[in-house]
């Protein structure tokens, strides 16, 4: 299995934007995504590097399994997923070997949970994003985060699929999909946004297997589509999607929508 990175120009030149929110090697990033152990980092060795393995082990010292390797090593972004650890709490590590001969291992690490962080706002005030709540926003027949809970006479929590910021939506009740025994929810397993607000596509097996995706305007115009996705860990650089706001994706395999979702991309510099 291989992992990679791609920006993707879509009808004029977009340029491509360094990630940031990896460690440069020899650290590495490791992440427990929703049971995901995502290992990433940023390469900024000189010598050309020949090949790079991810291993991982339940002793910090040895017993080390290599467990997969990257197509492009030489990639300046990279990282690797691993769907289903034995245990959430493993050691990693990578194996980087340079032409010559030369190798080196990178420093160890465990996973740590991503948490996200809910924000109760005020009517009136700003959003980190820049936007302002109204006070009539959220029905009192239902979940209000302005009143800091949940209405008593409330049957059950709204969330607003068109909220301009996901952060203060109800953890309850998301829109889901049944898709044979998988239960999709918001944020998706599959493809999220990072700390950088890039766009992260894990999608396993994706050498053997035959996975698009599709993205979409809120309005469900057409925006892009990778037609073969070939690497099961992708980074898609924000710049891609134009502008700030909310995205929709399927996600197909070999033709069969195995998922249809949404994302939200805040605006920063370089998105307005």
């Amino acid at each position: 299995m291989h992992r990679g990175i791609i920006t993707i120009t879509i009808l004029f030149c977009l340029s491509a934007v360094t990630l940031r929110a990896q460690d440069t090697l020899p650290s590495i990033t490791v992440k427990n995504l929703s049971g995901q152990i995502v290992v990433s980092w940023v390469n900024n060795y000189k010598m050309p590097v020949a090949n790079i393995s991810i291993q991982r082990s339940y002793d910090s010292l040895k017993n080390y399994t290599t467990i997969g390797s990257v197509l492009n090593p030489q990639n300046a972004e990279n990282g690797y997923a691993d769907v289903k650890p034995p245990y959430n709490k493993m050691y990693y590590r990578v194996f980087v070997s340079f032409e010559g001969g030369t190798y080196q291992f990178s420093k160890v690490a465990r996973p740590y949970k991503e948490y996200t962080e809910t924000i109760w706002q005020e009517p009136g005030k700003p959003l980190p994003g820049g936007q302002a709540i109204a006070g009539g926003d959220f029905p009192d027949t239902a979940f209000n985060p302005l009143t800091k809970g949940r209405n008593k006479n409330a049957a059950n929590p709204i969330y607003d699929p068109k909220h301009p910021n996901p952060a203060i939506q109800p953890k309850t009740n998301l829109p889901q999909i049944n898709t044979n025994t998988e239960i999709i929810t918001y944020p998706s397993r599959r493809i999220f946004i990072a700390k950088d607000n890039n766009v992260v596509i894990v999608l396993p097996d994706a050498e053997t297997k035959k996975y698009s995706v599709k993205f979409f305007e809120e309005n469900e115009t057409p925006l892009f589509e990778i037609t073969k996705v070939r690497e099961d860990y992708l980074i898609l650089d924000k710049v891609n999607f134009v502008h700030a706001g909310w995205f929709y994706f399927e996600v197909f395999d070999n033709g069969k929508l195995i998922e249809k979702n949404k994302l939200f991309i805040p605006k920063d510099a370089k998105l307005q």
